[in-house]
């Protein structure tokens, strides 16, 4: 699937917003109407490295897990997240956090995410129902995040760590 964004102005410090974003226990608040089922791999949730596997709620869907790690977190402006899904995991997917400086104190948000199918078949059924999908329910979580971060409501769970 081709890269595509969504973009928002949180009316919040970009600090504030950077700080949330890094730790990826937070991303099931606002991803769980897309993606359940959150297991840490491992104890620190925060920064380059931590990840998460989870499962995905796309139509048509017969293998519904992925992953997602932290690649490279660059302080205050960038996060990027590298993963694998679908049938053997053999779906590349890879997200960008982007942080900038909106207007006043606010901060300006855009998540680019993209994915690498291998299979004509996965292409197949990505390019008929689950690119539309991820479109709107990425657009639906960017503004949860939004919402979670500026007035406290729409949170989901958080994911934590098993055992605790």
């Amino acid at each position: 699937m081709d890269p595509f964004s969504v973009t928002t102005i949180i009316d919040v410090p970009r600090e504030q917003v950077f700080a949330y974003l890094r730790d990826i226990a937070n991303h099931a608040e606002f991803t769980d109407h897309y993606l359940v089922d959150w297991h840490m791999l491992r104890e620190d949730t925060a920064g380059a490295g931590a990840g998460a596997r989870f499962r995905m709620k796309a139509p048509l869907t017969r293998f519904d897990w992925a992953d997602m790690t932290f690649a490279d977190v660059e302080p205050n402006h960038r996060i990027v997240e590298r993963g694998r899904g679908g049938k053997a995991n053999r779906i590349r997917t890879l997200g960008v956090w982007e942080l900038t400086d909106g207007p006043e104190d606010a901060t300006r948000v855009r998540f680019t995410i993209e994915t690498r199918p291998v299979m004509a078949s996965d292409r197949l059924l990505e390019g008929l129902v689950v690119s539309r999908w991820l479109r709107r329910q990425t657009r639906r979580a960017v503004h949860r995040l939004r919402s979670i971060l500026e007035e406290g409501t729409r949170r989901g769970k958080r994911a934590t760590i098993a055992a605790r």
